[in-house]
């Protein structure tokens, strides 16, 4: 089997390393990461610049490409140019930080996770609930590796994509796990104003996610809260099908 890992965090980042750890031990993994963090990019892909691809090396041995370049850049890099041959299942985090509610459409883990999708391959999205620097992702590496099996296993189809999010807690007090949907969580952002040493005004983004008190009780922000894992099946088609009939029996009228 071969494996494709990613992330929005960058190549270094602590959470792809633990993930690459657990993983290999089932399947060849190569790893086509961002070179430096690409947080809340979302879907973006690089048209207007040449992608530059460099080989990283960890304790001595080849360890992945960095690639200049976006989340999904890399997928669409790694499937098409860099694997070498098919690629199985498409794996993007561990991210550091949860990615549930509407903060799926910002992330850079859930998209680079659903360009394998659209390229035609199964594929696994999973963030860490922390944003603490010291953040243990041995757990969190552990149940990915399980889920992964469990993909390959029941031949996932393609155009679903997996977005996992899972406790910040130590395993012996995750209260279990749950089939969600994404809620309706979102940032709420805050802008700090600052002073360059030039005298010119800059905004930096802040904010926190928030979850509304009648946040469904299925949702992923939901089972977080309950200290369980969240596995929210997710897809790209954002059609609204339960609007379509009655579009079509009104548009007819503008004309």
């Amino acid at each position: 089997m071969r494996f494709l890992l990613t992330n929005d965090d960058g190549i270094y980042a602590e959470g792809l390393c633990a993930l690459f750890r657990e993983l290999s031990q089932d399947a060849e993994c190569l790893i086509v990461a961002p070179e430096t963090e690409q947080s809340a990019v979302g879907h973006a892909i690089t048209l207007s610049r040449p992608l530059m691809v460099r080989a990283v090396k960890r304790e001595g041995r080849f360890y992945g490409y960095a690639v200049a370049g976006t989340p999904a850049d890399c997928v669409k890099l790694g499937i098409r140019e860099l694997a070498g041959g098919p690629v199985d299942l498409v794996v993007s985090g561990i991210n550091r930080g949860a990615n549930v509610g509407t903060n799926l459409i910002y992330s850079g883990t859930v998209s680079a996770a659903t360009e394998g999708s659209i390229l035609g391959v199964s594929a696994l999205a999973v963030s860490l609930d922390s944003r603490s620097s010291d953040a243990d992702f041995s757990f969190a590496a552990r149940f990915a590796r399980k889920l992964a099996s469990f993909m390959i296993l029941h031949k996932f189809n393609h155009e679903i994509t997996l977005n996992v999010n899972i406790p910040d807690l130590p395993e012996d007090r995750i209260a279990g796990v749950a089939v969600t949907r994404q809620g309706s969580a979102r940032l709420v952002e805050a802008f700090e104003r600052r002073t360059d040493p030039r005298n010119n005004t800059y905004f930096w983004l802040a904010g926190e996610t928030f979850v509304a008190e009648g946040e469904h009780a299925e949702s992923d922000a939901t089972a977080l809260s309950r200290g369980m894992v969240s596995i929210t099946p997710i897809q790209y088609d954002l059609t609204r099908d339960d609007v379509i009939d009655f579009m079509k029996s009104r548009v007819e009228k503008l004309l």
